[in-house]
């Protein structure tokens, strides 16, 4: 989105695909607050405890770990990378894809973080409902309501300064919803000792393992990080690198919301294990305390979600339908999207969609991850260069992720042990794949090779 405006005074969409000097950037602790709402979904908590229900205590925790090394060592070089090059999502997919894989990229995004915007948002609403009755629709529609406003301008400027107070106050229901639980229900050590059977090699074992992959799916995060790294300053990439998207953020994220989540199952008699089980069981065990912590964990989270949703959807729309519009509009047209969404009964379908999509995303991150590597002797050329510098098509980045994508959802349809091995085979393949082809081709970006490209940039 391009709106006016420094970075220093207004709020992520602002500033997405400015150029110019650092000062134009976003600075580091506005940015820090900003991505920092994703660590408040209420997802993380349900994930985290679905994974100890599933394969036992031990077999998460140690997945867990396996992840937050994964992830904070893959972010640290995307980060790195789209800082330098302010290279979002969508404009790197134009360097490993093609122009064509750009538009393929943006919209996958886009949907996702809309799916992710309906789960986020069902949450609330069943937290409405769990405390004051009434019917789904309208709290679809308020939740949208005030949501919407959330990223369009002057009060996604209050909201830059309101994630400061958020996140501490997010911490705090943390702590209080452990405490809550444990005095009204008694500390022990249940939630820590759950050991359901071992999960065969023949269903997707060990347990560790197919929590880790189940994290795979979740990928799309690294998208997150692209997209909101490319407003950072190239002189607090040392920042950033450390704290911002790397492993501060994946241990609250997905450490200790996961733990959280864990002991909550296991400590409030009768809790269902789901996101809205889990909204619900804090209404009823806290009441209006525990309706307004969910508020604001999914205030923060629904920022980053409808923010990611509208940008993208606008990179899709503007290069598919080769129109201009305000960004007000895409916003809309996203909000709208979100709130049918919540009134059809295909919850179970999204999943499936969802996980489809963790393949496509998982497959994407490795090919970027690979490109980055290999090309770490090369100038790599800036985010905002013009489509005419670039290829249609970028073989070897489309036949990688394309092959990745239906060996990764055909193992995991196809087979009990899929689930796990899925992902894990995309990964391989697609990286591989890419790595291979490069050669092959002798292609090693979609970047046009002849010198009208003054960007600096090595040439294909």
């Amino acid at each position: 989105m391009d709106l006016k405006g420094t970075n220093n005074t207004v709020e992520v969409t602002d500033a997405m695909y400015r150029t110019g000097s650092d000062e134009d950037q976003m600075g580091k602790w506005s940015l820090f607050m900003a991505f920092y709402g994703i660590a408040s979904a209420m997802f993380m908590l349900y994930i985290g405890a679905a994974m100890a229900v599933a394969y036992g205590t031990a077999n998460a925790i140690i997945g867990l770990v396996l992840t937050i090394i994964t992830y904070s060592l893959i972010n640290h070089v995307l980060t790195k990378h789209s800082i330098n090059n302010r290279t979002t999502t969508a404009r790197f997919s134009r360097t490993i894809l093609g122009k064509a894989g750009t538009i393929i990229a943006s919209v996958i995004l886009a949907l996702t973080a809309i799916y992710y915007a309906v789960f986020e948002g069902l949450i609330v609403v069943h937290a409405f409902r769990t405390a004051f009755g009434g019917e789904t629709w309208v709290w679809s529609l308020i939740v949208v309501a005030y949501s919407t406003p959330l990223v369009l301008g002057g009060v996604r400027r209050f909201l830059d300064k309101l994630n400061g107070w958020l996140l501490p106050l997010y911490l705090l229901g943390l702590v209080a919803m452990v405490v809550w639980a444990g005095v009204q229900y008694g500390f022990s050590d249940t939630w820590l000792t759950q050991a359901p059977a071992e999960l065969p090699l023949a269903a997707g074992g060990p347990g560790w393992l197919a929590t880790f992959a189940a994290y795979l799916g979740v990928w799309v995060l690294m998208m997150y990080v692209m997209d909101y790294a490319a407003l950072g300053k190239r002189q607090d990439i040392g920042f950033h690198t450390k704290y911002t998207f790397t492993w501060p953020f994946w241990v609250l994220t997905y450490g200790v919301n996961a733990l959280v989540g864990i002991f909550l199952t296991f400590t409030i008699p009768g809790l269902e294990v789901s996101e809205t089980g889990l909204s619900g069981g804090l209404v009823t065990m806290m009441g209006l305390i525990g309706l307004l912590l969910v508020l604001v964990f999914q205030t923060r989270i629904n920022t980053a979600n409808y923010f990611i949703g509208a940008a993208n959807l606008q990179e899709f729309g503007e290069r598919l339908f080769k129109v201009k519009l305000p960004a007000f509009f895409w916003v809309i047209v996203s909000s709208v999207i979100i709130f049918l969404l919540m009134l059809l009964p295909i919850i179970e379908y999204l999943l499936v969609a969802l996980a489809w999509q963790g393949v496509l995303v998982s497959g994407w991150v490795s090919i970027a991850l690979t490109h980055i590597l290999l090309n770490r002797s090369r100038k790599e050329e800036h985010g905002v260069l013009g489509d005419e510098h670039y290829r249609q098509v970028h073989y070897p980045g489309i036949i990688a992720w394309i092959t990745a994508t239906v060996v990764g959802i055909f193992l995991t349809s196809a087979f009990p042990w899929g689930a796990t091995w899925g992902p894990i085979a995309t990964v391989v393949v697609a990286g591989g794949l890419y790595a291979g082809l490069r050669g092959a081709f002798r292609q090693h970006s979609a970047l046009h090779p002849h010198p009208s490209n003054d960007t600096g940039a090595t040439p294909a």
